[in-house]
C-alpha cells in the first residue's frame, strides 16, 4: 500500500487554531454580556430577594453572601476565578477568557442590582420565572463558547481521578449545596430552590437546542428509494442512502438518513408509514447541525 506523506507545513496549517473574525468576536462577546446579565437579573430580582438559591458555586456564593452580609457579586467572581485558573489548561484560552468576561459581567450586575427590590414575594413565582430568565442566560453563555459557574470545572478535573462521570459528580455538588440551603433557609426554600434549578436546566437546553430543535431520523427499509423520494419532495429535507447489514440475518440492508426540525417530525412518520408500513424508524435528538444541505428545499 502506498502512503502519501503531507508536507510538515501542510498539516501544521490544517491544525493551527483558526483565530475569529471581528465580527465573530464581537458577536460572541454580545452574547456572553447579554447571557450573564440576564442571569444576574434571574438572581438579584427573583431568586435572592426570596432565599431561593440555584446549584453549582453559584449557590455556595448565594449561601456564603447571605451569611456574611457581603454583596453577592462579590463571592460570584472570588469564587469562581480560582477554578477558572485551575482549569485554564483543561478548557483552553478562548474558553478560559469567555468565561472570564461572563463571570466578570454576572458579577458587576449583580452587585449594581444588589439593592433592588424583587418584582415578586411569591416563592413560587419567583423559582418559575427566576428559573426561566437563569435559564436562557446560562445557555446563551454556553451556546457562544463560555461559562457561568466553576462546578464543570472541578468535575472535569475530578473526572480524570475517579470513576464518575461528570454528570455525575455535578449532581453530587449540587445535592449537597441544595441540602445546605434546607440549612441556612429552612426546607421550603430548598424545595423552591430545586423547582428553580430543574426549570433553569430545561431552558438551557432549550437555549442551546433553539426552539425549533434538530432531529436525526435512520430509517431500514426495502423501499429505501421510495422513502427517501417521498422525504424530499414531500418534506423539502436531503436524504443519504447508507449500506448496512442485519446482524442477525446478514442480509444487505439500506439505510436512509436524514436530519429534521422537531415540528416535522410527525410529517416525516406519516410519509415513512404510506410508503413503507413495515419499515423500521429511529428517531434521535441533535444538539447542533451545521454545513450540509441542512437547510430546507422549496416544496412544490
Amino acid at each position: 500500500m502506498i502512503q502519501e506523506e503531507l508536507p510538515l507545513e501542510g498539516v501544521q496549517g490544517k491544525s493551527a487554531h483558526q483565530k475569529l473574525s471581528i465580527a465573530k468576536l464581537i458577536k460572541r462577546a454580545l452574547f456572553i454580556l447579554i447571557g450573564s446579565t440576564l442571569f444576574s437579573v434571574g438572581l438579584e430580582i427573583f431568586l435572592v430577594p426570596n432565599h431561593i438559591i440555584d446549584g453549582g458555586i453559584v449557590g455556595i456564593a448565594i449561601i456564603t453572601s447571605h451569611l456574611s452580609g457581603l454583596p453577592l457579586g462579590l463571592f460570584l467572581f472570588v469564587l469562581n476565578l480560582p477554578f477558572l485558573l485551575l482549569g485554564y489548561k483543561q478548557i483552553g484560552k478562548t474558553f478560559a477568557l469567555s468565561t472570564l468576561l461572563g463571570v466578570s459581567t454576572m458579577s458587576i450586575v449583580s452587585s449594581l442590582l444588589h439593592d433592588v427590590q424583587g418584582v415578586t414575594d411569591d416563592s413560587l413565582l419567583a423559582a418559575v420565572f427566576g428559573g426561566i430568565i437563569l435559564g436562557i442566560g446560562v445557555g446563551l453563555v454556553i451556546r457562544y463558547g463560555g461559562s457561568l459557574d466553576g462546578t464543570e470545572i472541578i468535575a472535569i478535573l475530578i473526572n480524570k481521578k475517579t470513576p464518575f462521570s461528570v454528570g455525575e459528580i455535578v449532581m453530587f455538588f449540587n445535592l449537597f449545596i441544595l441540602g445546605s440551603a434546607a440549612l441556612v433557609f429552612g426546607p421550603d426554600r430548598a424545595m423552591y430552590s430545586l423547582i428553580a434549578y430543574y426549570i433553569a436546566f430545561k431552558m438551557i437546553d432549550l437555549t442551546i437546542e433553539g426552539f425549533q430543535g434538530s432531529k436525526s431520523v435512520w430509517i431500514i427499509t426495502d423501499n429505501y428509494r421510495d422513502v427517501g423520494d417521498a422525504i424530499v419532495a414531500r418534506l423539502g429535507r436531503t436524504v443519504t442512502y447508507l449500506k448496512g447489514e442485519g446482524g442477525y440475518s446478514g442480509d444487505d440492508k439500506n439505510v436512509v438518513f436524514c436530519v429534521i426540525t422537531r415540528l416535522e417530525e410527525a410529517k416525516l412518520k406519516l410519509i415513512v408509514e404510506e410508503v413503507d408500513p413495515s419499515a423500521f424508524l429511529a428517531v434521535g435528538n441533535i444538539h447542533d447541525v451545521r454545513g450540509g444541505q441542512f437547510k430546507k428545499r422549496d416544496i412544490h
